[in-house]
């Protein structure tokens, strides 16, 4: 229970206040962060938005060298909070990336290693036939939701969940509420009503009724996210705007489109006007989010997150004929080990906390951000110890961005088939990465300090470094019971 004081206890109160602040100026007391028994009116709880992109690619934004992509919004958060330029997804596709996020540990040791629909496929028809993967996030895991709802957040989800069947969705995972989450990865189409008669999956999103005609789904998912911290009045809120793009379908706005056509010019990297539409449109929306936060003055207590679910898609989709982003200087991309398939743009806003146009080269992983959300809103709920292993608290790193991590290793575990790769895992030492594949058995080991495209393998004349970086990812592949893929014993041997 607040202090009260009575008419005539004026000294009291006098001492009181000194008190307070002097408690305040020494770090023992700070905003959300009150001691055992007592309590803080200085600054009420961050509300906390993570928006999350589908497939956007580490160089897809102007802040990380795109070219014909504009991303002007997104620019300007990079320069009024902290950009991380080695920031990993936990795995090179989405529905393990996303777990991740959610419960603070590694796909590896959840059995969360591929995206959910191709749990239900076997592959009976390559050298390897990959293990068995969970398609359902399961219940034994305390969220990073149902820990800030513990603290008092108002807690919603907007957007793609990919985490489970109808009884996993996110209700059942601690959100108050759930707007346009279901079981698929991507919808069926961007435009209203978000599905196609003829698909063969009959695919919908949910919880998005009375559009219109070119309603867009990205500019409608913001409209329901804002609705939401409209709604929430002074209460904290937790909000996931988990955007189904960039994903595929690769439709964009006519007129964006037409625009970046006009645009195209010979050896950027980036070619495909479409695309480039719909990050356009995705930077739109953070920009609408932002300005809605700045006018309703929540902006000075929102911690703002932004970033992607692995690397860009490099592929041509069905019935296209371009390849939907280009990576580079990033090898390879989404589904693959190598830097284009899981380095990802990250942006972090606190004011207050964060300084501006600040820059961190520290490597840091989706997994860390359970524990920094739990720790910005004072969440009282302790850390297991296997998120503990997995992940890091970075709110030391957002308020100094030059300061270093103790973590030396982050490691990567994709047991499964891609377009751009077989199965394999990865480790990373600060500057030294190696790479395995479970076919052959061939490790490749890059310097990521000198050589970020990955380009020259040293594994031959760095034996030792790699031979150690080997066994240290095979220690870490057993503590955390990683499944591992086995030799197809339906085709001839040899």
């Amino acid at each position: 229970m607040p202090q009260v004081f009575r008419a005539g206890d004026w000294p009291f109160r006098f001492l009181h206040c000194v008190s307070v602040l002097f408690l305040v100026a020494t770090g023992l007391s700070s905003p959300g962060h009150a001691r055992e028994g007592e309590t803080t009116t200085t600054r009420p709880k961050p509300n906390i938005v993570v928006i999350l992109a589908d497939d956007l690619g580490w160089s897809d934004l102007g802040c990380y060298g795109a070219d014909l992509h504009e991303t002007p919004h997104l620019d300007r958060l990079a320069t009024s909070g902290l950009r991380f330029t080695e920031a990993y997804a936990a795995a090179p596709v989405c529905t393990p990336t996303r777990a991740a996020l959610m419960t603070g540990k590694h796909p590896a040791r959840l059995h969360m290693t591929i995206w959910r629909e191709a749990t239900f496929e076997r592959v009976d028809d390559q050298l390897l036939v990959p293990p068995a993967a969970r398609a359902d996030m399961p219940f034994g895991e305390t969220t990073v939701a149902e820990a800030l709802r513990e603290a008092g957040y108002l807690t919603a989800h907007v957007g793609k969940w990919h985490l489970g069947d109808a009884g996993h969705f996110p209700e059942a995972h601690g959100f108050d509420l759930n707007i346009a989450g279901n079981h698929w990865g991507a919808p069926a189409t961007h435009f209203f009503p978000y599905r196609v008669p003829e698909n063969r999956e009959r695919r919908y999103v949910p919880g998005l009724p009375w559009g219109r005609a070119g309603e867009y789904l990205a500019d409608r998912l913001t409209d329901e996210a804002i609705k939401v911290m409209e709604q929430a009045g002074d209460r904290p809120f937790y909000l996931n705007l988990w955007n189904y793009g960039v994903h595929t379908p690769i439709e964009g706005k006519p007129a964006d489109v037409e625009h970046f056509r006009g645009q195209l010019k010979p050896g950027e990297k980036h070619q495909n006007p479409t695309y480039a539409a719909m990050v356009k449109n995705l930077d739109d929306n953070v920009g609408r989010l932002v300005q809605f936060l700045e006018a309703t003055g929540r902006a000075q207590n929102t911690l703002l997150v932004f970033s992607s679910d692995n690397g860009g898609y490099i592929n041509v989709p069905r019935q296209q004929t371009l390849p939907v982003t280009n990576n580079a200087p990033l090898r390879s991309g989404k589904g693959s080990l190598y830097e284009g398939g899981i380095r990802v743009p990250l942006l972090v806003r606190w004011p207050g906390h964060t300084p501006n146009q600040a820059v961190t080269h520290e490597p840091v992983v989706t997994t860390d951000l359970y524990s920094t959300l739990l720790a910005a809103a004072g969440a009282k709920r302790a850390l297991d110890d296997q998120q503990r292993m997995d992940g890091t608290d970075l709110t030391r790193l957002l308020a100094d961005p030059q300061a270093r991590l103790d973590r030396t290793h982050l490691y990567w575990h994709y047991p499964h088939y891609y377009p751009t790769s077989t199965p394999c895992s990865a480790v990373r030492n600060r500057d030294w990465k190696l790479i395995e594949f479970y076919e052959t058995g061939k490790v490749e080991l890059y310097r990521l300090a000198d050589d970020l495209g990955e380009t020259h393998d040293r594994a031959a004349d760095q034996p030792e470094i790699a031979s150690q970086l080997r066994e240290q990812l095979h220690g870490w592949l057993k503590s955390v019971k990683a499944q591992l893929p086995v030799r197809n014993d339906k085709l001839p041997a040899g």
